[in-house]
């Protein structure tokens, strides 16, 4: 049985909970706060025809445009890839199929995922054929709308800052993102921290994500991509 106070492991224990053909849900916006030991893991293991849920494509050598541009993914939901050519390019190619999201309305589908909830609705994109596709509308109160579904997955993939046995998370300013909602939204959660700290010493009003959302505490071997903007 799993020890709730102390969930820390390592880097090839995390990665048996993988497999191909997964959905991995992940943290990050452009990469920054996006777990690159995890990601890496993911590479040296092969995991192939990935369904992958979050914010965007990364860049080619960063974040989770690394497991992109190897053409890992069968199928991304994003807000965008326009950061990364190579998934524009996989996705022309009809290599890798993508879902758009407008990035709040898949802010929304996460966190909706997370508490349980099976969709939301909303009226944006209604006039637009990339984001409607073939999604169900309703009307309420006399207005249509889009069904959006909500969005789980096998497991989700974070980086935190700072983290306790237990999985408390702190995350690093805008690092934290879109990190918390797609802590709650795995069947199980992952998070690779850089810094592990004795149970009960984080301050509990810094705490951002609790350790009940969290399975599995991964130490960072730290980010090894260079910035797009370096």
């Amino acid at each position: 049985m799993e020890n709730t106070y102390n969930k820390i492991i390592e880097l090839d224990d995390a990665m048996k909970h993988f497999r191909d053909g997964m959905i991995i849900m992940f943290g990050g916006f452009g990469g920054i706060g996006t777990p690159p030991s995890l990601i890496d893991g993911i590479l040296d293991n092969g995991f192939k025809d990935l369904t992958l849920i979050g914010n965007d494509s990364g860049f080619p050598h960063i974040g989770i445009g690394k497991v992109v541009s190897q053409g890992r993914a069968k199928k991304m939901i994003a807000s965008h890839i326009g950061s990364n050519p190579v998934a524009g390019q996989l996705m022309t190619d009809g290599k890798m199929e993508v879902e758009f999201s407008p990035q709040g309305i898949l802010a929304e589908r996460i966190r909706a995922g997370g508490v349980g909830i099976p969709a939301i609705l909303s009226d944006i994109g209604l006039d637009n054929d990339i984001v409607t596709g073939n999604k169900q509308t309703c009307s309420v109160g006399g207005k249509k709308y889009l069904v959006e579904t909500a969005l789980t997955a096998d497991v989700s993939i974070v980086f935190a800052k700072k983290a306790d046995p237990y999985g408390n998370l702190i995350f690093d300013k805008s690092a934290r993102n879109t990190n918390p909602l797609v802590a709650m939204a795995g069947d199980m959660t992952i998070a690779e921290v850089e810094e592990i700290v004795p149970l009960g010493s984080l301050d509990p009003d810094e705490i951002i994500t609790p350790g009940v959302f969290v399975n599995y505490i991964v130490p960072s071997k730290g980010v090894n991509w260079k910035w797009a903007w370096e």
